[in-house]
């Protein structure tokens, strides 16, 4: 099949999953016991809309946490990572999520200017490198943190429980790499490319403005169509 015919499958796959259990924003996470211990998360975005693998919303991020062996972390930990705390601040060096949508709102001056963002992924050493105590520098990210939070709370996003082990194999990490190298059109013929207004557009990253997701690693690898059945199959358990 073709890599168009692909996307489309996975659409329809997503489609399923809403059908089940619907979007959630990460403005409304609910407590602990609404989320499954671990799984893979699919973020939307307002619009962004597919062109070529039919109608409806395009994919920007795909997502999953504690792949690395011996990892603790939950869902919903993550996702709290990604979304900020109930104050509406954040913490960039937490969340390369939260980096790259911070530094794109930067270039497209939505935010006071912030030497810090993004520079080392230390608050002390970031600190020492602007010259500024940490409550300067966290008085100085702060309004950046929550225009982050902002914006990434309004996106919507589907989630997938797979409660695998972390590790290498993990069924989870299997997902989310091939679902960003079938979804990247990074440096290969765009598919459902982004709209002209996308804000990640304004990334300094190549792998994100060509990708068209708001993911770096494994958008420039090759996919295996046959996670596709895997994701049904894991679908139809669900």
């Amino acid at each position: 099949m073709s890599r168009s015919e692909d996307l489309a499958r996975l659409y329809s796959l997503l489609g399923r999953l809403e059908s089940a259990g619907g979007k959630r924003t990460l403005e409304s996470l609910g407590t602990t016991r609404d989320w499954p211990r671990r799984g893979v998360y699919f973020f939307f975005e307002a619009g962004e809309e597919r062109s070529e693998s039919g109608t409806g919303p395009r994919l920007v991020r795909v997502g999953t946490h504690a792949l690395g062996a011996g990892a603790r972390s939950t869902l919903r930990q993550r996702l709290r990572q990604h979304g900020g705390g109930s104050a509406g601040g954040g913490n960039h060096r937490g969340s390369i999520f939260r980096l790259l949508v911070g530094e794109a709102l930067l270039t497209r001056g939505a935010c006071p200017s912030c030497l810090s963002w993004g520079v080392k992924g230390d608050f002390g050493k970031d600190a020492a490198s602007v010259n500024a105590s940490r409550t300067e520098l966290s008085a100085s990210e702060a309004p950046v943190e929550f225009a982050v939070s902002a914006y990434l709370r309004a996106m919507p996003f589907l989630w997938l429980s797979i409660d695998d082990e972390p590790g290498p194999g993990s069924l989870r990490g299997v997902i989310e790499r091939n679902s960003i190298a079938l979804l990247s059109n990074f440096d290969r013929p765009p598919l459902d490319p982004p709209s002209d207004i996308w804000l990640g557009r304004l990334s300094s990253r190549k792998k994100v403005h060509q990708s068209g997701l708001w993911n770096q690693n494994h958008v420039g690898e090759d996919y295996d169509p046959a996670f596709l059945d895997v994701l049904d199959d894991v679908i139809s358990r669900a």
